[in-house]
């Protein structure tokens, strides 16, 4: 089943170094941005991360230091990239909890300002492990009926996520609607107040910290109370988007 889009909506995938979405870099993106009308447009880039490269990501991903040694700094595409998703909805396997989160951090260290408030994001992760609970590998051969011959290279990915989307809207037709909405809200998690999950929704709508010895407290009932906490997440090894996050609720305060 094709998707009933309203918008356009970017799928896509990111190898790294590693897996810290706070000091990792992007070594390969790929996207595929499907238009309303059902057209898509294909992009896939490399990039030099300015950091090594790690013998676990590259035991996962195939891609070496001299792979990308004469590779373009994301920072050099990343406005590019940036104008091609503006206005769209995210989609991807796992996304929410790192493709978007390190994305979100590469424009920020590059100086785009990218704005995701409107945008709506669909983890198809999060639909097959409410279904199914496999990876994607498994994802694509049971939905698709297809191997994924080339598992962890960005582009196979990312087209195996947008197949394995479609071939679940037909499986679960009488469960799943075909709108954009209504998937995001489906495969999301957490009320995420941040990408990384540090601040979330309480079932109030309270914005409430989601880890150490605050969790479950208000934000604003624990900058009250504890003025150094602020400082300590601020000189902390958060992303910039976590950071943003509380500066926000602390501007607001």
């Amino acid at each position: 089943m094709k998707l009933s889009l309203s918008r356009p909506i970017v799928f896509f995938d990111i190898e790294a170094t590693g897996l810290n979405t706070a000091t990792d870099r992007i070594v390969e993106l790929c996207y595929i941005k499907v238009m309303p009308d059902g057209t898509e447009h294909t992009v896939t880039e490399r990039f030099n991360p300015g950091i090594h490269i790690s013998a676990e990501a590259s035991a996962v991903n195939g891609i070496y230091d001299e792979d990308v040694a004469d590779c373009p700094r994301f920072a050099d595409k990343a406005a590019e990239v940036a104008a091609d998703m503006e206005g769209c909805d995210l989609a991807g396997f796992n996304s929410n909890y790192f493709d978007i989160p390190l994305l979100v951090e590469e424009f920020i260290r590059a100086g785009i300002n990218f704005d995701i408030g409107a945008a709506r994001f669909v983890d198809v992760q999060g639909i097959f492990h409410k279904m199914e609970k496999r990876d994607l590998t498994s994802a694509y051969k049971f939905y698709c009926h297809k191997d994924l011959t080339e598992a962890h290279t960005a582009e196979a990915d990312t087209r195996a996520t947008l197949e394995v989307l479609e071939a679940q809207l037909d499986r679960y037709a009488d469960t799943l609607k075909n709108n954009v909405e209504y998937l995001a809200e489906f495969s999301r998690r957490n009320r995420n107040v941040d990408l990384a999950g540090r601040i979330v929704l309480n079932d109030q709508g309270v914005e409430t910290i989601n880890f150490g010895k605050y969790r479950g407290r208000s934000v604003t009932e624990v900058l009250r109370n504890d003025p150094g906490y602020f400082n300590w997440i601020m000189q902390g090894d958060f992303t910039q988007n976590t950071k943003q996050a509380f500066m926000r609720i602390k501007l607001r305060m």
